[in-house]
């Protein structure tokens, strides 16, 4: 196979695998022959990977996670195969455009953000370091939306990602799991026999994830509900032909879409259905595996670390002590320890709200023998540790957070300030009482994707300077240092730079019919839509600048063209209103002939991987702007100053280690510290207090609250007015006229472009701490125990 030129399998799968000839072939044929031509060169790295890990006995990390925003991978594969000259190659020889091929390939829509794309960074690093390991989650169908803008509100409608083939992944029809819901417990002494009500099937689909070099292919794993009886035939001989196929279309409906709405009951309980549906499907494979080599359960933690990825799988505690005591005979001490020592929970936040909670009377009608063992947990928690009172179930509530932390021996947070502040906040009872379980872990990203594929103008630049080893080593962008006072070097960084913008300039003239010059500053804020992430506070900001440039047209102001992408949960009536305001204003800002020149407004909508991929490599500015201790990492922060955006930020989340590592002169903050978030919030009348004090705020909110942005509809906007000004949560208000005074300086220091363009290459030069490499070594050592095979 590695013998085998490209062109020549590409041309062999499109008549053999297609059945399609060169002549008639369109670029979706050219696209899948291309696809299984790559997947056969991982297929030969995955199964040499999954038999070194059999011959050495080794242990497996499986990562269990709702979401895996594993993007585009066709590149990707090409990328860490060093197939890329070749591919190009093969496709002019074809006469074929490689960029169209390779752009034709839908994102897997398997996730919605950050704790998704965290996800694939990790499984990609898993592979790069050779360290063995499955990633397990949910196929949806529909992922989470397709998002419109229309009339400058958000539109959902599904994602058909799955209506092509997709190239990447294997069905396994022979791995089909039952998974019960409901029904009736029989105890019998302390054991019990659950007998479901209803019952699914989870068949597995694989997708193998290659890393760096085509070295190790590890394993995703995604579970997709399917009725056991599917077809009733004798309901459809008499003529009831959709009752027939309901048992189908209630069982895909597990399976169907991402983050279901879940303000209705119904939608609560199809949320945990799908996270149970998930993660008990995951570790009985895991048990099904293990058994196959090894015949005393009692050593599992010697060969299995299982990390749950926030709290969507927190019912792993309660399912593994399940099987152990229930199905295999352990007592029930045993099995709890031998749980907890298998087990590791990632926290992702420290809103109390986002920490899932069930109530108990839909988890005890789903899962009655698990809310019996959540019980039983509770009391042995309580008699190992009586000087404090700290349950997983409590107030009718299944807390599982606490539920996650106390089945966990270790419990990781995600950056530095996340960690201390778990300690203080969300955790401070159980962290009495455990004192060695929480460790810190900052998250990292992939440098494969988000610097030598998204940005081969940039990448290639840094190889050409200091060699290519430091796609697996990204420590080594420190070399560059040396560099940067060469005013050469210096020059062709900033054109990389200036051929992105105007690459995105183009794209966005073509697909969104918007066009901006590629001289302004790109301000770009890309990530979910939320109050604590502080869109509004961008978009309020950017309407004070409007206001001041119409005043003062020509005090020599920085042009700015204000980015914005992400998408707000449906049910989420706030964000949907921010965006609306953003889409409002841009109509408004974008036809003013005075302000223009200085200032444009663009929100970019079906914010996904593939687009995060054209914007961040031609952004200027990073804006990082969460209320601090709000913001648990963030990862997009890492990706953009890994890409020569300098942030704009406050003391929140991983923004803390950047500004460390970047230099603060490199790095532009504002805003309150938590601490003083927290003492902020005990003033009653804080926002007020805000307003009152700068009259450029003031100003700006009244033209919110008038409608200045919905000619005809003055009520448009009031609810975001009134928040700002009455309860503003996040404070808003507060962090106002410092984030006013820093986007100033961030003005003057854009004006000097050669300072700037430094100021951009060191962000680069000492971001290489953040690869999420680093990420999972740390993990291996501190929290799973494994190590690599490599």
């Amino acid at each position: 196979m590695s013998e085998t030129l490209l062109k020549d399998d590409i041309l062999r799968h499109l008549t053999y695998t297609l059945g399609k000839d060169p002549d008639h072939a369109q670029t979706y044929d050219w696209r899948m022959a291309l696809s299984f031509a790559v997947r056969d060169r991982i297929v030969e790295s995955w199964f040499a990977a999954t038999r070194k890990t059999y011959d050495a006995d080794a242990k497996r990390v499986y990562y269990l996670s709702m979401e895996f925003l594993i993007g585009r991978l066709l590149e990707d594969g090409i990328i860490n195969l060093r197939l890329l000259d070749e591919a190009r190659e093969a496709f002019e020889t074809l006469g074929l455009d490689f960029q169209t091929v390779v752009e034709d390939e839908p994102d897997a829509a398997l996730g919605n953000g950050g704790l998704g794309r965290l996800a694939a960074c990790f499984l990609e690093s898993l592979s790069t370091l050779g360290v063995p390991a499955y990633g397990y989650g949910i196929r949806y169908e529909h992922g989470l939306f397709k998002q419109g803008i229309v009339g400058g509100r958000q539109v959902e409608t599904p994602e058909t990602w799955l209506s092509q083939q997709h190239a990447w992944e294997f069905e396994r029809p022979e791995v089909r799991l039952p998974i019960g819901f409901g029904g009736k417990v029989k105890v019998t002494g302390e054991r019990a026999v659950w007998t479901p009500a209803e019952a699914v099937d989870a068949e597995g689909f694989d997708t193998p994830i290659v890393g760096w070099q085509g070295k190790w292919a590890n394993t995703l794993r995604l579970w997709s509900a399917k009725a056991q009886e599917p077809f009733d035939l004798n309901r459809f001989n008499e003529g009831a032909y959709a009752a027939a196929a309901e048992p189908e279309a209630l069982a895909r409906t597990i399976s169907r879409v991402l983050y279901p709405d879940d303000s209705t009951e119904a939608g609560k309980e199809l949320r945990l259905k799908q996270e149970y549906f998930f993660t008990a499907a995951s570790l009985r494979d895991i048990l099904r595996r293990y058994d196959s080599t090894h015949n005393d359960i009692t050593q599992l933690p010697k060969r299995v670390a299982i990390q749950l990825n926030d709290t969507h799988p927190a019912i792993a505690g309660p399912e593994l002590v399940r099987l152990l005591h229930d199905e295999r005979g352990m007592t029930f001490d045993d099995a709890v320890e031998t749980a907890r020592a298998c087990l590791s929970y990632t926290n992702h936040t420290l809103l109390p709200e986002a920490l899932e909670s069930w109530g108990e009377g839909l988890f005890g009608r789903l899962l009655p023998r698990h809310l019996t063992l959540v019980d039983r947990i509770d009391a042995a928690h309580a008699k190992a540790n009586p000087t404090r009172k700290v349950a997983a179930r409590g107030d009718g509530q299944v807390k599982m957070g606490e539920l996650s932390f106390i089945m966990a021996h270790k419990v990781n947070g995600v950056s530095a300030l996340h960690t201390g502040l778990m300690k203080e906040t969300v955790f401070e009872e159980l962290h009495r009482l455990h004192l060695e379980r929480i460790v810190n872990q900052t998250n990292g990203v992939t440098p494969r994707r988000w610097l030598l594929s998204c940005n081969p103008r940039l990448s290639g630049l840094i190889t050409e300077s200091i060699g290519d080893a430091w796609v697996d080593d990204l420590e080594q962008l420190k070399g560059l240092e040396s560099h940067i006072e060469d005013a050469a070097w210096l020059d062709a960084y900033h054109a990389a730079k200036q051929d992105n913008k105007a690459e995105l300039s183009n794209w966005m003239g073509q697909t969104q019919g918007f066009a901006a010059d590629p001289h302004m500053m790109f301000d770009v804020q890309i990530k979910r839509m939320h109050e604590y992430k502080r869109q509004h506070l961008n978009i309020l900001e950017t309407i004070a600048l409007w206001q001041e440039i119409r005043d003062n047209p020509n005090a020599g102001w920085t042009p700015r063209l204000k980015l914005f992408a992400g998408k707000a949960a449906p049910s989420y009536y706030f964000a949907k209103d921010i965006i609306r305001l953003i889409n409002d204003v841009a109509e408004i800002v974008n036809a003013d002939p005075v302000t223009s020149p200085y200032l444009k407004v663009a929100f970019i909508p079906n914010y996904n991987v593939s687009l995060a991929e054209k914007l961040i490599p031609a952004a200027d500015l990073s804006e990082q702007i969460s209320t601090a201790g709000k913001e648990a990492s963030g990862t997009g922060n890492m990706k953009f100053a890994l890409n020569g955006a300098p942030t704009i930020g406050t003391l929140d989340g991983a923004n803390v280690e950047i500004r460390e590592h970047v230099g603060e002169e490199n790095f532009f903050l504002f805003g309150m510290t938590a601490q003083e978030v927290m003492d902020r919030r005990s003033v009653a009348d804080h926002a007020a207090q805000a307003i009152a004090a700068d009259p450029r705020l003031a100003r700006a909110v009244e033209a919110v609250r008038k409608g200045t942005f919905a000619p005809g509809d003055t009520d448009r906007h009031a609810g975001i007015a009134y928040n700002i000004a009455g309860p503003d949560y996040f404070l808003v208000a507060s962090d106002f006229s410092d984030y006013w005074r820093v986007q100033r300086e961030v003005d003057s220091a854009f004006a000097d472009e050669k300072g700037w363009a430094r100021m951009a290459a060191l962000n680069t030069a000492r971001s290489g701490w953040f690869s999420s490499d680093r990420t999972i070594k740390g993990y291996v050592s501190d929290i799973w125990g494994a190590s690599s095979l490599l």
